[in-house]
C-alpha cells in the first residue's frame, strides 16, 4: 500500500433497512478537496477544522443530489490519523454510503485496506501499537469488561508501563556500555544497582505476563456444553441461566434434536453456552445426528456442565456419558433439587441425599474435594443459577486472575514478547552471577530492550505490522 495515497471506507457496519446513520471516512492531502467536489454547503457554512456542516453530496458532474447529510472536517495534525480527514455522515443501509463512497473512489481516493486508518494513526505517531490492538479489541469486546479493559490499553496504561521498563533497561545498558568504553575515565560500575535495575523489571514484566490468561479470557470468552441424559433439564437450565426460552422444554426425551448455543457473561467473561441433546442410543435418525453433534461439541468445549436427574439419582447411564467427558473439566450439576428422592429439611436427610445424589467415583475421592465441584439447582423454579456461577468462575480460577491485573491484559502477542523479556533478564543476573565480561551483559540487555520495543511498536517489523493490522476491518 501506498501511504501517500488518500484512502476511504465505509466506517460503520451497514446492513439493508438498518442503522440510521452511516459513515463514509476520507484520509490523506486530497481529502478536503475531494470532499469540496461532492459535498454542497448551504448558506455561509465556513470550512473550518473541527466543524460540522450541514448539506447534499452531489455527483460533481450531474449535480444529483446523492444523498443529504453532515459533513465533519478535521485538518491535519488534529486528527486520528494526523493526515486531513472528513467523514460524511449519511443516511444508514447501504445505497446512500455505498454511492458517496464510489463517488470518492472516482475522484481519485483509493479504497483503504484493513486497518489502514489506525495503521497511519500509528506511523503518524498518534498511537503506539498496544493503543493500535486496543482498538480491535474494543470493536470486538464481548463484555463490559473487555471493554473497559481495551479503553485503559487505549490510554495508554500498558504503553507506560512498558516504556517505563525500556527506559530502566536502557539506563542500565548505558551504565555498561560507558564502563566499556571509558573504563578509565569513570567510577566502577554499582553491581549491585544494576542487579536491583534488573531485578525489578523482570519482576515487573511477569506481574504484567499474569494477565495473559485474564485477556485471553476476555477477548475470546470460555465455550461451555451443557450435557447429560435426555430429560434432565438441560434446556430448563439453559432458559433459566439465560433467562428466555431459547430451548424447548417438554417433558418427552429427546425434544432438543440439535446444539442450542446462548451468548452470556459471568464475571466479566464472555460465555458461549451449549445446551446439547440428550445422549442416548437411538434409532431417529435425526435424534442420532443431534447426539453425534452433542459429543463433537462437548468434546470442543472449554468446560463442561454434567447434569444429573436429583429424581432419578446417578445411574450407569451418567458414568458411560461421564466416560465421555471425563477428558475436559466438568462441573457435576445435580438438577430438579426440588423433586429429589429424599426431604433435606434435617441433617440427616440431606446427608442422605448427597449419597444418592453424588457419582459414585467421586463419592470415592470424598465429596468436595479439591478439583471436583457440584452444584445443585432446580432450573424449574430459577434456583441454583448464582451458585453455578460461582462454580464456574471458581473452575476458571477468576478470583486468581482478577488479583494479578493490571487494569489491562495483554494478548499472545504481548505476552511472547514479555516472556523473551523475562528470559533476557534472567540470562544477564546468570552473566552478573558468574562474573562474565560486560559485554555479556549488555547482549541480553539489549534482546530485553528490543522485546519491549516491539510490543510498543518501537521497534517491530513490517510483517508484524501487516498481522496486527489484517485482523481490523476496512473502516478503522
Amino acid at each position: 500500500m501506498s501511504l501517500s495515497d488518500t484512502i476511504a471506507a465505509i466506517a460503520t457496519a451497514i446492513s439493508p433497512q438498518k442503522g440510521s446513520v452511516g459513515i463514509v471516512r476520507l484520509s490523506g492531502d486530497r481529502a478536503v478537496a475531494i470532499a469540496q467536489q461532492i459535498f454542497c454547503a448551504g448558506g455561509k457554512q465556513v470550512w473550518e477544522s473541527h466543524r460540522i456542516l450541514y448539506g447534499f453530496v452531489k455527483h460533481p458532474s450531474t449535480r444529483t443530489i446523492v444523498d443529504e447529510s453532515l459533513l465533519l472536517l478535521m485538518k491535519a495534525p488534529r486528527s486520528f490519523t494526523r493526515e486531513d480527514v472528513v467523514e460524511f455522515h449519511c443516511h444508514g443501509g447501504i445505497m446512500a454510503v455505498q454511492q458517496v463512497l464510489n463517488l470518492c473512489l472516482e475522484l481519485g481516493a483509493r479504497l483503504a485496506e484493513a486497518g489502514e486508518f489506525s495503521l497511519r494513526a500509528f506511523l503518524n505517531g498518534r498511537i503506539d501499537l498496544t493503543q493500535a490492538e486496543s482498538i480491535n479489541d474494543l470493536v470486538g469486546a464481548k463484555s463490559p469488561q473487555a471493554a473497559q479493559s481495551a479503553i485503559a490499553s487505549l490510554r495508554g496504561k500498558l504503553a507506560q508501563s512498558l516504556k517505563y521498563l525500556r527506559g530502566k533497561c536502557l539506563n542500565v545498558l548505558t551504565e555498561i556500555e560507558a564502563r566499556i568504553d571509558f573504563e578509565d575515565d569513570l567510577p566502577p560500575l554499582d553491581v549491585e544497582w544494576v542487579k536491583t535495575e534488573v531485578m525489578t523489571v523482570s519482576t515487573e514484566s511477569q506481574q504484567i505476563l499474569a494477565t495473559a490468561d485474564r485477556g485471553e479470557l476476555l477477548r475470546t470468552g470460555l465455550k461451555v456444553a451443557i450435557v447429560g441424559r435426555p430429560n434432565v433439564g438441560k434446556s430448563s437450565l439453559l432458559n433459566a441461566w439465560s433467562r428466555s426460552d431459547r430451548a424447548i422444554v417438554t417433558d418427552l426425551p429427546g425434544t432438543t434434536r440439535d446444539v442450542v448455543d446462548s451468548q452470556l457473561v459471568v464475571g466479566g467473561i464472555p460465555i458461549q453456552v451449549l445446551d446439547t441433546a440428550g445422549i442416548r442410543e437411538t434409532e431417529d435418525v435425526v435424534e442420532k445426528i443431534g447426539v453425534e453433534r452433542s459429543r463433537q461439541a462437548a468434546q470442543s468445549a472449554d468446560l463442561v456442565l454434567m447434569v444429573i436427574d436429583a429424581s432419578v439419582g446417578w445411574i450407569e447411564k451418567d458414568a458411560e456419558i461421564y466416560a465421555t467427558v471425563c477428558d475436559r473439566p466438568v462441573i457435576f450439576v445435580v438438577n430438579k433439587i426440588d423433586l429429589a428422592l429424599t426431604p433435606i429439611s434435617s441433617p440427616k436427610g440431606r446427608e442422605e441425599q448427597d449419597q444418592i445424589l453424588t457419582p459414585p467415583l467421586l463419592r470415592e475421592r470424598g465429596m468436595g474435594s479439591e478439583g471436583i465441584l457440584i452444584v445443585k439447582t432446580a432450573a424449574s423454579q430459577q434456583q441454583g443459577i448464582e451458585d453455578l456461577e460461582a462454580a464456574i468462575l471458581q473452575c476458571i480460577h477468576q478470583d486468581a486472575i482478577a488479583a494479578a491485573n493490571l487494569e489491562v491484559a495483554i494478548n499472545q502477542r504481548q505476552k511472547a514478547c514479555l516472556l523473551r523479556v523475562v528470559q533476557s533478564l534472567a540470562n544477564v543476573q546468570i552473566a552478573i552471577a558468574d562474573q562474565l565480561p560486560l559485554d555479556f551483559w549488555t547482549i541480553d540487555l539489549r534482546d530485553a530492550i528490543s522485546a519491549i520495543g516491539e510490543i510498543t511498536g518501537e521497534e517491530v517489523t513490517e510483517s508484524v505490522l501487516d498481522q496486527i493490522f489484517s485482523r481490523f476491518c476496512i473502516g478503522k
